[in-house]
């Protein structure tokens, strides 16, 4: 692997180079930097945080792009830039409908993997390093995002498998970066990567393990975020963005679940809200009949807001599947019901197990709204055959399928 610097060179004029005439002005370009110069425990921190910054590129296409499908928000506007296209508005996410997502998660994966390969040799306490806790981090979190969102595994170039190896290779890296973070006596990071292991053994089937992780989250306010930038259009966070009417008002609550959600319970986990002089999205929307209610999310105000990777109300929900799975209906309601307690709400009720997993799906929803987490849950528990029915997904996509530009040029997938 390496890195390229580019060289801007300008040409002047002659009358300037003849007073340089007697002076050696030869600009001798480096060129590529080699991977080997990164083999330097001054670098290491560098390489963790550019893997953070892949991932979080990643998860802001998918997040946005998987929204639309999931119907956590629906098109009010354009198709092209920051836009949802007309397939993807009909839930349709085709292989050649450019390889941005792919592309983006794989190069997360494979930056986060090469880095924490890279501590190993080059940190001679690696076992101890924060920094290699923090790059396992990145790897499971990469993965975790790579399973949810994606139809296969391909790995590197390899043949394509089933996309729960991508669970796989994020249980083991969260279990490492537990292990590093306890021996670097860094609690934070100890339990950032027992909360992701959590989340992928939930995502795995192993519900008694994932309870057993989520139980030692005890904090509720425990979260740990994906943060994003001002400094350039790339890293703002693209669900703002896409609605912030500057000028994109790509995207609206309007119709959504969550809109009469939210008016029936004021519950603040989706808030939204509307312009009094704009009322309409940035173009007609066809799929819906033309213009439409431009209601913009606020639970990303800013450009530089976050997203959740973790949380300790999401420990909750894990338990509260894990006991309904096994039959227990009231004790998943009261784990459920910490969350709404705390935030003043009305309690959840089920008169059968239906109820109490239509409760869990939408609490799901409503607690991961917009965090890129909503198709991979749609998909497990379809795959599971579990009851009851949150939002009606009859014939939408649930996954990213692998590009044509990877089809293409993969010889293993030919």
């Amino acid at each position: 692997m390496t890195m390229n610097f580019r060289a801007l060179v300008r040409t002047a004029p002659v009358a300037v180079l003849a007073l340089f005439a007697g002076c050696d002005l030869k600009v001798t370009n480096p060129g590529p930097i080699q991977a080997e110069f990164l083999d330097n425990t001054a670098a290491l921190t560098a390489v963790v945080n550019g893997a953070g910054r892949d991932l979080a590129e990643a998860l802001n296409w998918t997040a946005y792009t998987g929204a639309a499908v999931t119907k956590e928000v629906l098109p009010s506007g354009s198709t092209a830039a920051f836009g949802i296209s007309v397939r993807q508005q009909l839930g349709v996410l085709s292989n050649d409908d450019g390889g941005d997502w792919w592309n983006q998660a794989q190069r997360a994966r494979w930056t986060a993997e090469n880095g924490v390969a890279r501590i190993k040799e080059v940190l001679p306490t690696s076992a101890t390093s924060a920094t290699l806790a923090q790059g396992l981090i990145w790897v499971g979190f990469s993965n975790r995002h790579l399973g949810e969102n994606f139809c296969d595994c391909v790995i590197d170039g390899g043949a394509k498998q089933a996309h729960t190896v991508y669970f796989e290779r994020a249980e083991a890296a969260f279990s490492e970066a537990i292990t590093v973070a306890t021996a670097a006596n860094n609690a934070t990071l100890r339990d950032v990567a027992t909360a992701g292991r959590a989340s992928v053994r939930l995502l795995r089937g192993n519900l008694s393990g994932a309870s057993a992780d989520a139980a030692l989250i005890t904090n509720n306010a425990f979260v740990y975020r994906m943060p994003y930038y001002v400094n350039t259009v790339a890293q703002y966070n693209r669900i703002y963005w896409a609605s912030a009417s500057q000028p994109y008002r790509a995207h609206t609550v309007w119709g959504t679940f969550y809109e009469n959600y939210r008016r029936t319970t004021r519950d603040p986990r989706v808030p939204f809200d509307s312009s009094l002089t704009i009322r309409f999205g940035d173009a007609a929307v066809a799929s819906l009949g033309g213009q439409v209610r431009w209601y913009f999310q606020t639970k990303y105000p800013v450009r530089e807001s976050s997203i959740n990777l973790a949380s300790g109300w999401e420990m909750r929900l894990i338990e509260a599947e894990a006991l309904l799975v096994g039959g227990d209906i009231n004790g998943a309601l009261a784990k459920m019901n910490i969350r709404r307690t705390a935030l003043n709400l009305p309690l959840l009720t089920a008169a059968n197990a239906t109820d109490a997993w239509v409760a869990l799906k939408r609490e799901r929803g409503i607690e991961l709204w917009l965090e890129g987490r909503r198709m991979g849950d749609q998909r497990r528990w379809a795959t599971l055959n579990r009851p009851g029915v949150s939002d009606d997904m009859t014939g939408r996509n649930l996954c990213f399928p692998i590009p044509l530009s990877e089809l293409e040029t993969n010889p293993n997938l030919r």
